[in-house]
């Protein structure tokens, strides 16, 4: 990475850390409790001399610490520059927080309801602030570390540990308020509504901070290795598609008449071989998300969270997208769903396709040729397309079914499964022929 883009990313963050003091301001602001990373040193500034800004870089120094002994010195090595750099963050970040205490000192709601608007407000600026900061990856505040090097010392799962310590802090400052003031100050409804609520937001705020992506990186797409000294790529055809829209079969009928390997049902197996994840567990599981709201609140919404999470749905979703990357480079292929299209989306040949139909359509289908009763196939339309949504949503950051990220988006009801066939097929030959290139 050029210099020039390192420097962009700090003062990315720098920001973030502005905008995530500004709305830890609003929150506390709301007299209805703080954030629970904040709950110890809010409580601990109603009793003693210090802000709470003060007290932050006292606890988060403290963390700094605290790392150490739970980290090997090639660990501290090699991490050397992230380690070190909490320091500065932490002074930087307690000063903001004094700051945006100060600028929105007059801000002082009365009614219950503007409380509840003021959390609202603040709850909205801290995502917005996580979200930037999970953007310009490129530090860490000391709590966040904190929990990461505790995760891989002790082989936990990063969400877990975060809720726990993040909950730790709350019950901290819970004893501190009985034990210095009497009674509970500083930890209210507002403390609860700021931690389930602030995850799934930054989940759907994320999307929106992808024009800055120029700004902090080259904005070069990866290339793609070329196969066996050649130039020229095969095409892979990926088919996402809603539920009773025929997407299984068309692949059936592609794949037939193209002479060309489906991938499907097959990924279940491929899946369990390289995940370890027993099959059974997979297909219950397999494209959905069993709480997405647990998710959102685990994670913060945080890509980089993610990578250090060891859920099994993560698990999964790396061991499939891994296989899509080694069936589309062993030729030309039909991938039917599991976020093929994103996880594909540099290919030079892709062929990406949306399936969808109306509900008549969809619905007869789903009677007529997946055996499901007629009562209920509505019903199970509309499970599996949420889940498939929430799914592809919280993997990519993309909207599922957006027409810009597919080549090709076909009404099976409209159409048919032959005239999409038939259009499929002619691009895929139009591809591999040269004569055309999907745009």
């Amino acid at each position: 990475m050029k210099n020039k883009y390192i420097i962009r990313r700090y003062l990315l963050f720098a920001l973030a850390l502005f905008v995530n003091a500004l709305g830890i301001a609003y929150i506390t602001k709301a007299s209805l409790g703080t954030s629970p990373i904040t709950s110890v040193t809010y409580v601990a500034s109603m009793f003693t001399p210090l802000t709470m800004g003060q007290w932050t870089i006292v606890l988060n120094l403290l963390f700094v610490l605290l790392e150490l002994p739970f980290m090997t010195r090639k660990q501290v090595k090699e991490d050397l520059r992230m380690y070190l750099s909490q320091i500065v963050i932490t002074f930087f970040f307690g000063l903001c927080i004094d700051l945006c205490m100060y600028l929105i000192q007059g801000l002082v709601p009365v009614s219950y309801l503007s409380k509840i608007g003021n959390l609202l407000v603040g709850c909205v600026i801290l995502a917005l602030g996580i979200a930037l900061e999970v953007k310009a990856d490129v530090a860490m505040m000391a709590g966040e570390y904190f929990v990461r090097v505790l995760a891989k010392r002790f082989r936990r799962d990063f969400g877990y540990m975060k809720l726990g310590f993040d909950w730790s802090l709350v019950l901290l400052a819970v004893l501190l308020s009985f034990g210095f003031m009497g009674g509970l100050y500083g930890v209210r409804e507002g403390t609860v509504i700021a931690a389930l609520l602030v995850g799934p937001i930054v989940h759907f705020v994320s999307p929106w901070y992808r024009f800055v992506d120029r700004w902090i990186s080259s904005g070069q797409v990866p290339s793609v290795p070329s196969e066996a000294g050649s130039e020229q790529l095969h095409t892979v055809i990926t088919i996402a598609r809603e539920f009773g829209s025929g997407g299984h079969l068309l692949g059936e009928m592609l794949s037939k008449r193209l002479g060309i390997r489906l991938y499907d049902k097959e990924f279940i197996h491929l899946a369990a071989q390289k995940s370890g994840i027993n099959e059974d567990y997979i297909r219950r599981n397999e494209q959905s998300i069993p709480s997405f709201w647990l998710k959102c609140i685990l994670a913060a919404g945080s890509e980089r969270s993610r990578e250090w999470s060891l859920s099994p749905d993560d698990v999964l979703f790396v061991a499939e997208s891994n296989i899509i990357r080694e069936l589309a480079a062993q030729g030309p292929c039909i991938i039917v769903g599991r976020c093929a299209d994103y996880v594909l989306q540099h290919r030079p040949k892709l062929i990406s396709v949306f399936c969808y139909a109306d509900p008549e359509s969809a619905g007869r289908r789903c009677t007529e040729e997946y055996g499901i009763a007629a009562d209920r196939a509505q019903a199970e339309m509309t499970r599996v397309n949420r889940n498939r949504v929430t799914h592809y949503e919280y993997y990519t950051g993309q909207k599922w079914g957006e027409p810009h990220h597919y080549n090709l988006m076909l009404n099976t009801g409209s159409l048919g499964l032959q005239t999409a066939c038939d259009l499929v097929a002619e691009l895929y030959q139009r591809q591999e022929n040269g004569s055309g290139q999907v745009e």
